[in-house]
């Protein structure tokens, strides 16, 4: 028998109807985006159809292999455990073979929708205010998974420092802490004079409303700082060409790795300048010492044997530890410049911010 393939997109559900259309509105375009499959949808509970109704549909038009995305920003119980619960109940009663993707999780399309929700909020607010004079608060679902929870800080702070924002702070809509009000209370005694508060929410529904209205109540509490509040995700085009690489990674069998968001692979908000520049260690003068029982005679020796001059052009397809560093270390033994070991760096593109180090600064002595 033909393989027939079909896409599952596997939703959390929603007591809010217009949380549930919009799903609905994103599984249509998912359906236009990808004419070549059949695409159902449907959701845990709370709404209708359940995932299995969507997994019926797909049968009855003759699919026997179902690519099963989970409609969710970060892999915490219900992408971890009740989806997969559900689709592989279903797959052993009907004898079909459902292969489930990967969650949207932290990636550069997901935070390039972020970033142009956030600057949406911005032009609509006016340019009166700095961004250094700004503090971004990002809010998360929050969950029983602090993997989960732990991703909202790092979407934040790429948000935070793709912008060159004055500060950066996350907060939670429920389960965890802080929630948003607490959260805004403290964000206040930070003395900035403009916060964005940014829900990382795909859907709207009675979590988004409470963020805005816990952002309404600290706002009137403090009239002298100015609160924008940014808009959700939605359906942003970059949503959905995430969704469709993540079906695309079930077909090829990709895992997808943290070099996803290096810098020097990919346009990540605020360090499009440095995609392509070549990769090479900064540390060619301490790599390898002690590993034939004795010091390097000095610090370029490593750097003129041909097995450590890094030359290579950064093979994405390995599964070790990035052999590069993007970093730059003070080791605290008198170091006072950015390690510049006879290459040119790309300028940091807030070398302005004032809370941020000397040596930044393009005029550093």
């Amino acid at each position: 028998m033909s393989e027939k393939l079909g896409v599952m997109l596997c939703g959390h559900g929603s007591r809010d109807t217009n949380a549930v259309r919009e799903f609905a509105v994103l599984a249509g375009h998912l359906k236009d985006r990808l004419p070549q499959y059949p695409v159902e949808f449907g959701y845990l509970e709370f709404a209708t159809p359940i995932i299995r109704d969507g997994l019926d549909k797909l049968r009855a038009e003759g699919v026997n292999r179902v690519l099963a995305v989970p409609g969710m920003l970060f892999a915490a119980g219900h992408a971890k455990n009740d989806i997969p619960s559900v689709l592989n109940t279903y797959a052993a009663q009907n004898g079909i073979t459902i292969n489930y993707g990967k969650e949207l999780g932290i990636d550069p399309k997901m935070l390039r929708a972020a970033g142009d929700r956030i600057e949406q909020a911005l032009k609509a607010a006016g340019d009166h205010i700095s961004r250094h004079e700004t503090l971004l608060v990002v809010v998360g679902r929050g969950a029983s998974d602090p993997d989960a929870n732990s991703n909202v800080s790092k979407v934040m702070r790429m948000l935070w420092e793709g912008f060159g924002f004055g500060w950066g702070e996350v907060a939670y809509s429920g389960v965890t802490f802080p929630l948003v009000e607490p959260g805004l209370e403290h964000c206040v005694r930070l003395g900035f004079k403009r916060i964005v508060v940014f829900p990382y929410f795909l859907f709207t529904g009675i979590l988004v409303d409470r963020i805005y209205d816990a952002t309404d109540a600290v706002a009137a509490r403090h009239p002298e700082i100015e609160f924008v509040k940014a808009p959700y995700l939605n359906d942003h085009p970059a949503v959905i060409e995430t969704f469709v690489e993540r079906l695309e990674q079930i077909i090829t069998g990709d895992i997808a790795m943290n070099c996803q968001l290096c810098k020097y692979r990919t346009q990540v908000l605020g360090f499009e300048a440095e995609v392509g520049a070549v990769q090479e260690s900064h540390h060619h003068h301490v790599e390898g010492i002690g590993t034939n029982g004795k010091a390097a005679d000095g610090p370029f020796e490593l750097a003129s044997r041909p097995e450590a001059a890094h030359s290579h052009a950064h093979d994405h397809g390995h599964h070790h530890h990035h052999g590069h560093d993007h970093h730059h270390h003070d080791h605290g033994h008198g170091h006072s410049h950015d390690h510049d070991h006879g290459h040119t760096h790309t300028p940091y593109p807030h070398a302005d911010h004032p809370l941020g180090p000397r040596t930044l600064k393009p005029d550093k002595k």
